[in-house]
């Protein structure tokens, strides 16, 4: 398998689906070393201003040509422009189709001619030339085939891959032997958000149970606007991340548990906008009943965007120390579902120490 050529002066980043969370992890790597909402200004020994964007591939007709810094402003992103990005000098190219759209974005999405015959050897060659460190997938829920050709189009140039969507890479054990044999990192999978609905479920859950509590039943409902919600409607495209959030969940609550999580709806005009409404109820001492409410809204996509930082630093660490397959030490407090899960107190103790 071919490599590129690899260097400790920066990070060279490409981009697989250009919507709302590339908007906002564009946005944030151009706001440098100012931008609020990096818990590690250094990870090692890189800023956010050693990122550096080389190549795109998206497959909406009204963002395959266009510069970048101006694609990520296309329709139907929805999320907000924070910062004016200057241009880029990267052109979007038309990323193969495959599974990427499902039957409920097709009218959102205006796709290009040439995604039907573009293909993942097509990607690898951009790889190579442009001489990227790492491969960033933002493709939607529910696109395993077209998540496993970017995945497999990396590992052939070389290229650390990191999946941001629920679909089983990083967790799935031949794609770990690929990435080991290669020597190529690999980091997924469902990246959390900053201030997420699931991060925050589970500290409620660990805070009773570091108390005495016991939970009985839990739930999260989450609706949005974007078009990752509408894609979501779809039952057979939500259900990597259903399962995605109850795996999350489950790892930190008893086995007598009754829980539920997931997507919940598509409200238009929330945008990119996310509310999630988390409840917990249960038993204290002497069968003392209790239950907790928690509503947390945020902008689904910038909520991402520091964490996304973090991951494509995390790749590129891994790169320079010759690390191969999953980076299990940045996967378990990054991702949802991480080859190897850990508590949230040991997952941070872990990529700190990894950081430095």
């Amino acid at each position: 398998m071919g490599q590129s050529s690899h260097n400790n002066h920066g990070i060279r980043v490409a981009v697989a689906g250009v919507g709302n969370c590339a908007s906002s992890l564009v946005q944030a790597a151009s706001d440098g070393a100012g931008a609020i909402g990096i818990p590690r200004p250094l990870f090692g020994g890189y800023g956010v201003t050693d990122i550096t964007f080389v190549a795109a591939f998206d497959v909406d007709d009204r963002k395959v040509g266009l510069d970048l810094s101006k694609a990520i402003l296309s329709p139907p992103n929805c999320t907000s422009t924070y910062i004016a990005v200057p241009h880029a000098d990267v052109t979007v190219q038309c990323g193969p189709l495959a599974d990427g759209i499902g039957p409920l974005t097709r009218d959102l999405v205006q796709v290009a001619g040439a995604a039907a015959s573009a293909g993942f050897d097509d990607v690898t060659a951009t790889l190579r030339e442009t001489a990227a460190d790492v491969l960033i997938s933002y493709l939607p829920v529910g696109s395993a085939a077209a998540t496993a050709g970017y995945a497999g189009a990396a590992l052939d140039a070389g290229v650390a891959f990191v999946n941001c969507n629920p679909e089983p890479i990083a967790t799935d054990p031949s794609w770990q032997r690929k990435f080991a044999d290669a020597r190529v990192p690999l980091l997924g999978d469902d990246v959390k958000s900053q201030l997420g609905a699931t991060t925050l479920h589970r500290m409620l859950i660990d805070l009773c149970t570091s108390r005495g509590a016991i939970i009985d039943r839990t739930y999260q409902l989450n609706v949005g606007g974007n078009t990752d919600f509408l894609n979501m409607r779809d039952p057979e495209r939500a259900a990597a991340k259903r399962a995605s959030k109850m795996s999350a969940l489950g790892a930190r609550l008893g086995a007598g548990t009754q829980f539920g999580a997931g997507p919940s709806d598509y409200i238009p005009h929330l945008a990119d906008r996310k509310v999630a409404y988390i409840n917990l109820a249960g038993r204290s001492m002497l069968g003392m009943p209790f239950s907790i409410e928690a509503k947390l809204e945020v902008e689904d996509s910038p909520n991402s965007a520091g964490i996304a930082i973090d991951a494509i630093r995390a790749a590129k660490t891994a790169l320079d120390q010759g690390i191969g397959g999953p980076v299990h030490d940045a996967c378990a407090y990054l991702f949802k579902i991480p080859p190897t899960p850990y508590s949230d107190p040991e997952a941070e103790d872990l990529i700190t120490r990894f950081s430095r």
